[in-house]
């Protein structure tokens, strides 16, 4: 029975992935959960209270999978600069991925304090990894260049996934200069 209640719960936040990635926070409804999954409505309930609920868990879920991706890229590279660069581009590489688009529809979205909260300790975590090689780097203030790399980094995902003018291999490679040389330098 607890097997059948984790397969039902695993179920549930895939369709939450998916919802979230198609249609941003508004297609997350209950009645679409219990559609997508086949659950009746008052079963969703049975597993989460809220969508807020839902949302604190992808969160929990996923983030930590998602740092972890970005943490490895990063531990496979020499130097600070080539942790930069990983961080920057392994962020990237997963634009793709329903994980992150669900994540991305999440931050995007008006949810309530515990979920905010739950959001920015996990995009903390992620900042934190990449402090250390700031530092390396000589920069003074290593927590907000970091604070500020993610907003770079953040800018160019949204540019990956609007499908910009530009290849997203050009776009990672331009988030990469402007992360280790600022705007004074050319890719």
């Amino acid at each position: 029975m607890a097997e059948h209640r984790t397969m039902q719960r695993g179920a549930l936040l895939d369709a939450a992935r998916s919802l979230l990635s198609e249609g941003g926070t508004e297609a997350l409804t209950f009645p679409a959960l219990a559609e997508r999954t086949g659950l009746a409505r008052s079963s969703v309930y049975e597993y989460f209270r809220s969508r807020a609920a839902v949302v604190e868990e992808l969160c929990a879920v996923d983030f930590p999978v998602w740092a972890a991706e970005v943490e490895t890229a990063m531990e496979r590279s020499a130097g600070p600069e080539g942790k930069v660069e990983a961080y920057v581009r392994r962020q990237l590489e997963l634009v793709g991925d329903r994980r992150h688009r669900a994540i991305v529809a999440i931050s995007a979205s008006e949810l309530d304090a515990g979920a905010r909260e739950k959001i920015r300790a996990a995009h903390g975590g992620l900042v934190a990894m990449i402090v250390e090689a700031l530092a390396e780097l000589g920069h003074a203030q290593p927590r907000l260049a970091a604070m500020l790399l993610q907003g770079v980094v953040d800018a160019a995902a949204r540019r990956v996934e609007l499908g910009a003018a530009e290849e997203p291999q050009a776009i990672a490679d331009t988030a990469v200069a402007m992360a280790l040389h600022g705007i004074s330098r050319r890719p």
